[in-house]
């Protein structure tokens, strides 16, 4: 049985990112896996440093208790299995990621240099470097708007391509609408704001899409191009969506750079839960 991987924050237990991660490991039929990680204590002099340790342990204990007690009311029959680890909680998270489908957190909404350079923070790292997708939840979805929908940013990349072709099936999953969405940036000069960039737009935002009507007919995907800023735009559009979906390269050295400004933005502004989607990721096969 493979695993979507669930990161408890021994801290703050995020309820909206768990209940996420218990429904789709339920729709997907995989075993949950709730990892807890205590940090190391640096900052504490030796015997204070261990009494430390130890109440973060205790405290990881009992996140997880809770985690699959929460994951018991809402699925009796989920498979789920608790894991405590010690070490920083990216680096706990991404060694456990190659065996699973989907890893799900929560977000703390950390400034932008603590979700980078922090020893504990982890939307940032392990979205930049999983090499499965993530799914980052700061809020309960949008089940209640009808029809559901989810939103994937398309902009022809091969990134893109494999959110694509991840959104497609989820979309298919849940019964839900997808919506393909190109950002089209404002030009400089105003000359170069024609109807023939749009329509080139439109024509390869087509040919993103291409294929998986075939592949998947009863999920339907509507196709707009939007003028502005990819973040501003793509959050817009995602706003009452189920989530957002969005390729990154999965390459590179700096995480920062690596997880692209884009994504960066939408994972610290948009509404719904964010999925990113590395180039390669496994699955059903990326074309259809």
């Amino acid at each position: 049985m493979n695993d979507l991987l669930f990161g408890v924050d021994p801290a703050e237990l995020s309820v909206p990112a768990l209940v996420w991660a218990a429904d789709e490991a339920d729709r997907r039929r995989l075993r949950l896996r709730l990892v807890a990680a205590v940090p190391p204590v640096h900052d504490r002099l030796r015997y204070d440093a261990l009494g430390h340790a130890a109440a973060l342990r205790i405290r990881a204990e009992s996140a997880l208790q809770d985690a699959r007690e929460l994951v018991r009311r809402l699925h009796d029959t989920l498979t789920t299995t608790p894991e405590l680890v010690d070490g920083a909680p990216a680096t706990a998270l991404l060694a456990r990621a190659a065996g699973a489908d989907l890893v799900v957190v929560g977000s703390r909404r950390l400034g932008r240099a603590a979700e980078v350079l922090s020893e504990n923070s982890v939307v940032v790292p392990l979205a930049a470097r999983a090499p499965c997708p993530v799914v980052v939840v700061r809020a309960p979805e949008h089940t209640e708007v009808h029809p559901p929908t989810l939103v994937v940013g398309v902009d022809g990349s091969e990134q893109s391509r494999q959110a694509v072709a991840f959104a497609v099936r989820e979309a298919n999953l849940r019964e839900a609408r997808l919506r393909a969405v190109w950002v089209w940036p404002r030009p400089v000069l105003a000359h170069e704001d024609t109807e023939a960039g749009l329509a080139e737009r439109r024509h390869l935002l087509a040919e993103s899409v291409a294929g998986w009507a075939e592949r998947y007919p009863d999920t339907a995907v509507d196709q707009d191009v939007v003028r502005g800023h990819p973040v501003e735009r793509l959050a817009l559009a995602a706003r009452e969506s189920l989530a957002l979906v969005v390729g990154r390269t999965g390459r590179g050295g700096y995480t920062g750079m690596r997880l692209g400004s884009t994504v960066h933005g939408l994972l610290r502004h948009a509404d719904c839960p964010v999925v990113t989607v590395p180039s390669g990721a496994t699955g059903d096969g990326g074309d259809p």
